[in-house]
């Protein structure tokens, strides 16, 4: 995938998520839940935590800390993204997606000290799972890809020297 193409993906997955969270931002108040199905609703919740809202309640030193993770992440990401080969077509895919969604829960916790999260899934209206945001869902189905290619993904032989001994040098 040319590596312009890997930047425009992720750009998009930005936009998208910084569009969303600013329409549930000015449109729901905190906590208020918009039910959509009997599964599924908006609500406007803060997470100054990562993931399930770990370190949420840390008294704030964690916003720094996971902007900090968050931008060195990120710049990994984009340097590993202008080095990949071309033909690393779905790697690159699973990389745009997942600096995509870095960057766009790294603009709010820089802006806001907070991500702001929105969609909520739920069963029975008993058991919630964490809410979260399309930069969420972009870097769950980035890290679900790269697991995918990880174990699944096979080398094509094409690619590989005949010499099973040969190690691979970075191109």
């Amino acid at each position: 995938m040319p590596v312009l193409l890997s930047y425009t993906i992720a750009f998009v997955v930005v936009v998208l998520d910084q569009i969303t969270k600013v329409a549930v931002e000015r449109s729901i108040a905190l906590y208020e839940q918009i039910v959509i199905t009997g599964y599924f609703n908006l609500t406007k919740a803060y997470n100054e935590g990562a993931a399930f809202s770990f370190l949420a309640d840390s008294g704030g030193w964690q916003r720094w800390f996971f902007t900090t993770v968050s931008a060195v992440v990120s710049v990994v990401l984009i340097v590993w993204l202008a080095r990949m080969h071309r033909s690393e077509r779905w790697l690159a895919l699973s990389i745009s997606l997942i600096l995509g969604g870095a960057i766009g829960n790294l603009i709010d916790r820089v802006l806001y000290g907070h991500v702001i999260d929105f969609l909520q899934v739920h069963w029975n209206s008993e058991s919630y799972f964490p809410s979260f945001n399309v930069a969420d869902s972009a870097i769950t189905g980035g890290t679900i890809l790269l697991l995918i290619l990880t174990f699944f993904d096979k080398p094509d032989p094409s690619e590989t020297s005949g010499d099973p001994d040969a190690k691979e040098t970075p191109s």
